[in-house]
């Protein structure tokens, strides 16, 4: 059974008339009605990206409800992974496929059908469905919780859920020019890391940044720096500029200090002017060899200093990747992670594998409890396309 070749327009407008939280149930009774689909259901990523949570669509009657899936070794993250559909026998003389939904390299999860007939052309509409249902979770997640909360697969702290809000709505992005992908691992009594990312026309704006302080206070602070940079940024600041006002709103309101780190890249060129306060250098694999990118350190926001804050530039090549983090990737039980080893192995992978591959070596240093939140920015630059 070939159906008839998806109707974006048509799906877009059914799922815009359903309400926000029923996306998965609209695509499938989608695929159920042109490919004769029998199970249909949306898997999600958690915040650790460790586990997947299933969303059924009720099809056909069936409702399949089971507990969080370890991702580490599955078929489902050989799918994130690779990218690329997969298909095998259910058992029950049908075949199961699997196929990833991704928005500009976010990958948000996985959509998984059970199908009899599995043509080319059938598979084609199933991996058109899993785009449009990208488009349609990035829509509509705006209006309920119910996507956040899949992601949910343990307590989450009052300084979490800040930190969370702060942080952009993707940790990927695709562009001609790059590819980047961050991940923030939450200590367990700390909250005060953030990262941000924003493309205009001319421009990509990057910031990791460090409140110091203990669980909500820390998270507080964060929320004050990153309101202070983003209004900066959206009002026309280049990096110096941005930097002189984040500092001058941590004076003004709090007593507090953080560490950042402020990048904007000009994608015609991948000259980058940069300030840093008070943060740890960048990390950059270059020809094969990883180095530190040594730096001119101001001191941190919120901390009185008699020099103003400094710009410095640094150029990109088309190869290079620049890995930005805070200092619990290299703090105290951290430190045995021997993150260079994990860059030189992951040198050939995508930007959000070589974060999970960091994110997991702290982890594991440190026995799954980080005294400090860990961090990482991972910049994969191309250049500017002929």
């Amino acid at each position: 059974m070939e159906g008839a070749d998806l109707e974006l327009g048509e799906l877009l407008a059914a799922a815009e008339a359903a309400p926000p939280g029923d996306s998965v149930e609209v695509v499938a009774h989608d695929l159920q009605k042109r490919l004769g689909a029998e199970r249909v259901s949306f898997l999600f990523v958690d915040l650790m990206g460790q586990r997947l949570v299933r969303l059924p669509a009720p099809v056909g009657g069936f409702v399949d409800r089971t507990e969080p899936i370890d991702l580490h070794g599955s078929v489902y993250d050989d799918v994130l992974r690779s990218q690329r559909q997969h298909m095998e026998p259910d058992g029950q003389g049908g075949q199961r496929v699997i196929t990833p939904v991704t928005n500009r390299g976010d990958c948000i999860g996985l959509l998984e059908v059970t199908l009899q007939h599995t043509a080319a052309t059938v598979l084609r509409q199933v991996r058109d469905a899993a785009h449009a249902l990208a488009y349609i979770i990035v829509t509509d997640r705006r209006f309920t919780d119910l996507y956040h909360l899949g992601r949910r697969t343990t307590r989450t702290s009052l300084a979490a859920e800040i930190q969370h809000q702060l942080l952009p709505s993707s940790p990927c992005c695709e562009a001609a020019q790059f590819t980047l992908a961050a991940g923030l691992v939450p200590a367990d009594d700390i909250g005060g890391d953030t990262y941000d990312y924003t493309l205009d026309r001319d421009t990509l704006h990057l910031s990791i940044t460090d409140a110091m302080g203990h669980d909500t206070q820390s998270a507080l602070l964060a929320t004050l720096l990153v309101g202070a940079l983003r209004q900066a940024r959206r009002s026309g600041c280049d990096a110096l500029a941005q930097a002189e006002h984040a500092h001058q709103a941590l004076l003004r309101h709090s007593r507090g200090l953080a560490t950042g780190q402020l990048l904007c890249v000009e994608l015609a060129t991948g000259l980058c002017e940069l300030v840093n306060a008070g943060h740890p250098w960048p990390l950059r694999l270059r020809d094969g060899t990883v180095e530190e990118v040594t730096l001119a350190v101001n001191l941190p926001f919120g901390v009185s200093a008699p020099f103003p804050y400094r710009v410095q530039e640094l150029r990109l090549r088309p190869g290079d990747r620049l890995i930005l983090l805070t200092d619990g990737m290299q703090d105290r039980g951290a430190a045995a992670a021997d993150l260079v080893s994990v860059l030189k192995d992951t040198h050939e992978l995508h930007p959000r594998e070589v974060v999970r591959g960091l994110t997991a070596a702290v982890l594991d240093a440190c026995h799954g409890h980080l005294k400090d939140d860990a961090t990482v920015l991972v910049l994969d630059w191309h250049g500017n396309p002929e």
